[in-house]
């Protein structure tokens, strides 16, 4: 399959970059990951995640946990968690949907970046659950393409401290604000109902988003 769709060569053609994107493509643009996209990619603690649904709208979404939150098992095939979320599973239905997903793995302190495209699956009860206590589906992906990306507009940050919502060895982790949100009391699902009252009671929607401003989760 190849790699420009017509619509991009199109642009191409009116930048006058042709040349310049076959040369790139030959260049970096690999269907197997090698030994320097697996080092680096199994030392992220966070990617993005883009899907696409069967309408074909997209949507792109956070993805953290602790470093080696995706897993390389061999030069054509990666697998990644997926945790407790606010119950949409727009990621994992878009996958299930039509599989076809791009993942964007960024160190901001070198600067540096690694892109792929992948068509996937998601399955519940994956034996590599076990390697991810907490995790509730498991998401295999075959790769496409794979290719390193100029890092020429990331900005520096300095990494600050891991999110305290990584589930521990034994998958448990912090009960988040937003399930304290008293309008959505009667809709949490059942082993979170009555969490509210024990983890300090349940809080507006105004006083949810006071914490997302101060920084809390």
């Amino acid at each position: 399959m190849a790699f420009y769709t017509q619509s991009q060569k199109s642009m191409q053609a009116q930048f006058e970059s042709e040349p310049l994107a076959a040369s790139v493509e030959a260049a970096i643009v690999r269907d197997e990951l090698d030994d320097m996209h697996r080092s680096f990619i199994e030392t992220r603690d966070f990617f993005f995640l883009s899907t696409v649904d069967s309408e074909g709208c997209p949507t792109v979404s956070h993805k953290g946990g602790a470093p080696g939150i995706v897993t390389v098992l061999d030069s054509s095939t990666i697998a990644f968690p997926n945790y407790d979320g606010n119950g949409m599973f727009l990621s994992m239905g878009n996958i299930s949907d039509t599989g076809k997903i791009g993942l964007l793995f960024i160190d901001f302190e070198t600067p540096n970046r690694i892109r792929i495209q992948a068509t996937a699956s998601v399955c519940g009860d994956d034996d590599l659950l076990e390697r991810y206590p907490g995790a509730n589906l498991i998401v295999r992906a075959r790769i496409d393409k794979v290719f390193l990306n100029c890092a020429r507009y990331i900005h520096r940050h300095q990494r600050v401290e891991s999110s305290p919502y990584v589930p521990a060895s034994d998958g448990t982790q912090p009960f988040p604000a937003w399930k304290r949100i008293d309008v959505l009391q009667d809709s949490l699902r059942p082993q979170d109902k009555g969490r509210a009252e024990i983890e300090g009671g349940t809080i507006t929607q105004d006083e949810y988003g006071e914490k997302l401003e101060a920084g809390e989760s």
